[in-house]
């Protein structure tokens, strides 16, 4: 839809529709005249800066907002200094919600020196009170702040915000609704993340996700399967299915459909040559869809399965639904059925409660997975979940032992799980050009691809194979990372 609409023909002196996304089309366009103001003024076009701190969900709901303020007439930078800076927050981390604190004091200097300076903030550390009311008391400079549950009003809430010089803000507690269609600015013109559903009802103990994400909604299998059909019209070879845990997938629509049967059918669409996704909770992960992976020829060999702890009592007051015994069993089926497959996790350190045992407990998880990477945490308390208010938090000095040697073993093992595919020749999508150099020869150029399992692979070649699903040869392992060449010429590429 939005590559059907002319901003330029909506009149802006009617009322505004009521209808979805037809709504926000109205005040894209009645935003145009701010813009135009500004040129008028200025002599030049204004600028914004999308600031995405987070997940992939985070990273695509950036691109939408990109999209729209350029359809609105804004040029994109990078650069904090300009006329219109928005921050899109994650609060998984209380370490994130101080990095954007400390953004927003250089942004206060900014602002002074430029006062025409629009400042935005949205994401999920904007659906806790406590921050709200921080940022009305110490960052009154703000212009604009939304959540997770109403950002495809980010238009109309713009054109309202360029209409009053008091700060506004908008909140939702929760909300049912999914709009899309509205613009994109993709990062990448040959991959793309697509929602497919939103919010958690699993209520992990120490995650504040379902409270600021709300409650699951899943999209209609129909409206993603346009989508990526229209993605891959302009060029997509790659998508990734995003929710917070896509393996419950569709059980809230008025015709349930499980992930797996949506699997199927976006492995249909023709141009389409690889398929990702994230992430998967244990509990929910089917023998139905270990089959379709396993008979899939586009879907990538990459499974992020988090364990969080390897100690069934931890797991238990982590409200996890598993024990060490059942994800081993299906750690271990899935590389039975799946031999190809890379099995990545999210492992967290210094859980309230968490003894010397209970590591080892994970430790010997990690052994026996043999993880092909692992992103390692130490426990952060964040207000409002219910691991924060638990009684037993372990010392500081015992988390860092624990996590010193957690991140050892896993970097061990992931090396040795990279390390099996040397000389091996694979398909790798081509995504940019790469920063490394050969060792032998400073001078030839390379770019980076992607192997279907998420292992990176530096080859010799130049932006012209962006893009491209070539095969190389996997010559030298450095660690979690190889050195090869394209096996065919850059005419041969996909």
């Amino acid at each position: 839809m939005y590559n059907e609409i002319d901003l330029h023909k909506i009149n802006i002196n009617s009322n505004p529709p009521t209808e979805e996304p037809s709504r926000q089309y109205y005040f894209m366009a009645k935003c145009r005249g701010w813009v135009k103001d500004f040129e008028e003024q200025n002599g030049r076009t204004p600028t914004a800066c999308v600031t995405t701190f987070g997940c992939q969900m985070n990273a695509r709901d950036s691109e939408k907002l990109l999209g729209i303020l350029e359809a609105i007439g804004f040029s994109p930078t990078d650069s904090e200094q300009a006329d219109f800076v928005i921050y899109n927050t994650c609060t998984v981390r209380d370490n994130a919600n101080q990095r954007v604190y400390g953004r927003l004091g250089v942004l206060k200097r900014y602002k002074k020196a430029n006062p025409r300076m629009k400042v935005a903030l949205c994401g999920c550390m904007m659906q806790e009170t406590t921050v709200i009311e921080k940022l009305k008391k110490s960052y009154s400079f703000i212009d604009l702040i939304f959540g997770t549950h109403n950002i495809y009003k980010f238009a109309e809430l713009l054109c309202t915000s360029f209409e009053t010089e008091r700060m506004l803000i908008d909140i939702w507690k929760d909300t049912d609704k999914i709009v899309e269609d509205l613009p994109v600015e993709r990062k990448y013109p040959y991959k793309s993340g697509i929602n497919i559903m939103f919010g958690c009802n699993n209520f992990c103990s120490y995650c504040i996700v379902p409270y600021v994400r709300g409650r699951e909604r899943s999209r209609e299998p129909g409206e993603i399967i346009r989508e990526i059909e229209r993605l891959v019209a302009e060029g997509v070879v790659e998508v990734m299915l995003l929710g917070q845990n896509v393996n419950s997938y569709g059980k809230n629509l008025d015709k349930p459909i499980t992930f797996a049967e949506l699997l199927r059918e976006v492995e249909k669409i023709e141009g389409l040559k690889r398929i990702r996704f994230m992430t998967s909770h244990p509990k929910d992960l089917s023998e139905e869809l270990i089959e379709v992976i396993k008979q899939s020829k586009k879907i990538c060999r990459h499974l992020h399965l988090p364990l969080q702890s390897g100690s069934t009592r931890i797991l238990e007051r982590m409200n996890r639904r598993y024990t060490k015994e059942q994800y081993i069993e299906l750690a271990e089926r899935i590389r039975r059925e799946i031999p190809d497959m890379a099995i990545t996790t999210d492992i967290i350190v210094g859980f309230p409660g968490e003894t010397e045992e209970d590591l080892e407990e994970t430790l010997d998880v990690v052994r026996k997975v043999k993880y092909d990477n692992a992103f390692t945490f130490i426990y952060s308390k964040r207000t409002g979940t219910p691991a924060a208010a638990m009684a037993d938090q372990v010392p500081e000095e015992q988390v860092k032992r624990g996590f010193d040697r957690l991140l050892k073993l896993v970097q061990d093992t992931a090396r040795e799980q990279v390390a099996k595919y040397q000389g091996q020749v694979m398909e790798a999508l081509i995504e940019e050009v790469a920063e490394e150099r050969q060792s032998d020869d400073s001078a030839v150029p390379l770019v980076t691809g992607r192997l279907s399992n998420n292992t990176i692979v530096h080859v010799p070649g130049d932006a012209s194979l962006i893009g491209k699903i070539v095969p190389v040869s996997l010559d030298e392992c450095h660690g979690f990372y190889y050195i090869g060449h394209c096996v065919l010429d850059k005419k041969d590429a996909e």
